[in-house]
């Protein structure tokens, strides 16, 4: 029993990202890709919404606006493929923020002497304190 189901056309990170002009944009949204080049003048928010996003993954942009069913529905006519799968787990580390070591110049004595002075007066106070009572 054969199902007719159609075969997903692949694309390449690289291919995204040469479609990022007015005249040609595509986007990602959740791996899917979408061409929306014939959509820019229609769109609601403006074509510079679209432009912004041409090339690269507007999944989170497109999320966060909150797009009517009727929206979602819509990009259906748009939908070209699919992000390759060997290039999904590159896309998605790329659009990481970088972790950032902050390496302190400080010496050890900022790190351990002011805390253990304040410490100690503390202490001293209390005793101070404690004894008159």
């Amino acid at each position: 029993m054969a199902e007719n189901k159609e075969e997903v056309k692949y694309y390449r990170l690289e291919e995204l990202k040469r479609h990022s002009t007015g005249s040609s944009a595509w986007i990602n949204i959740h791996n899917k890709i979408y061409d929306v080049s014939t959509f820019l003048e229609e769109h609601p928010g403006g074509e510079e919404v679209l432009k912004e996003q041409a090339g690269g993954d507007a999944s989170e942009a497109f999320d966060d606006v909150g797009h009517s069913t009727d929206a979602r529905e819509m990009t259906k006519k748009y939908l070209i493929g699919e992000l390759h799968p060997d290039d999904r787990a590159a896309f998605e580390r790329s659009q990481e923020p970088p972790v950032v070591i902050l390496e302190s110049e400080s010496s050890w004595w900022s790190s351990w002497i002011i805390p253990a002075i304040a410490g100690l007066t503390v202490a001293l106070l209390y005793r101070l304190f404690a004894a008159d009572h």
